[in-house]
């Protein structure tokens, strides 16, 4: 076994059906985990849990907004998946504007989904995979926070506001962890912009807002600022969530790992 093999654990992955939640479901299934793709979108969910390699993959519907069905999806993951050891907040929803035109239930919607729906996970993944939980063997926690954390991009102020939140829940979630004697790691991700649907229609958001000429002009702006010199793939966000649910990141504990070409430094 390699310390990126995760042959015998379990991973859920919240807002798995689609974009980079389907890829990270993907990458962790070919290094040999289960996977439970969790989702709203039934059709979708089941389509990915059904397309992942290996056997003994599933879905289940989860509202990340909702307790009781955080509840519901991590017993599920030890009943009927063989327990729980690596968690994924992915789930997160993006709406563009300028400050002087932002809208209170945007802000409610991106505070609950992004904010609101990542603690629910850290609380009950902790709760499912600390000793005295039904999995009770430890694990690895990884929150997607973004590169919107790290920069002032214009145009995202409150969706940066809410990953900057996921950046702070990450690092005081794992010094809790480790002072209560948990096992669990909790790390997230910076990923850069990646031309998934979401990475898209925030480019064509940019243009319609009047800060760039085009959505082209937008992903231009984004590459200048990014030393690798393009945008992000899904592999490239995939590939560090492995890692970091797997034992080659046994001492990485609390950190934010960014995983934009440099677009953050």
């Amino acid at each position: 076994m390699t310390d990126l093999d995760l042959t015998g654990r379990t991973a859920l992955v919240s807002g798995a059906a689609q974009g980079l939640g389907e890829g990270m479901a993907q990458a962790l299934a070919a290094a040999g985990a289960r996977v439970v793709v969790a989702d709203l979108q039934d059709d979708l969910g089941e389509k990915v849990a059904g397309s992942l390699k290996g056997e003994g993959h599933g879905f289940v519907h989860l509202d990340v907004t909702d307790e009781a069905s955080w509840e519901n999806a991590t017993r599920v993951a030890v009943s009927e998946f063989g327990g729980l050891d690596v968690l994924v907040n992915n789930a997160g929803v993006e709406i563009s504007s300028l400050i002087t035109e932002v809208v209170p239930e945007d802000i409610r919607t991106m505070l609950e989904v992004n904010v609101l729906g990542t603690a629910l996970g850290v609380k009950w993944g902790l709760r499912t995979m600390r000793p005295d939980g039904p999995a009770g063997q430890g694990g690895s926690i990884i929150n997607i926070s973004s590169v919107a954390a790290t920069i002032a991009f214009p145009g995202i102020p409150i969706y940066s506001a809410t990953k900057s939140a996921v950046n702070r829940l990450t690092r005081v979630s794992a010094m809790e962890a480790g002072k209560l004697g948990y096992g669990v790691r909790v790390n997230c991700v910076y990923p850069g912009l990646v031309p998934t649907a979401m990475g898209q229609g925030l480019a064509a958001d940019m243009a319609e807002l009047g800060l760039f000429g085009s959505p082209e002009e937008a992903v231009g702006a984004v590459i200048e600022l990014t030393p690798s010199g393009r945008l992000g793939e899904v592999a490239d966000m995939a590939d560090a969530v492995v890692f970091l649910a797997s034992d080659a990141s046994r001492f990485i504990n609390g950190v934010g790992l960014p995983v934009d070409g440099g677009m953050g430094m």
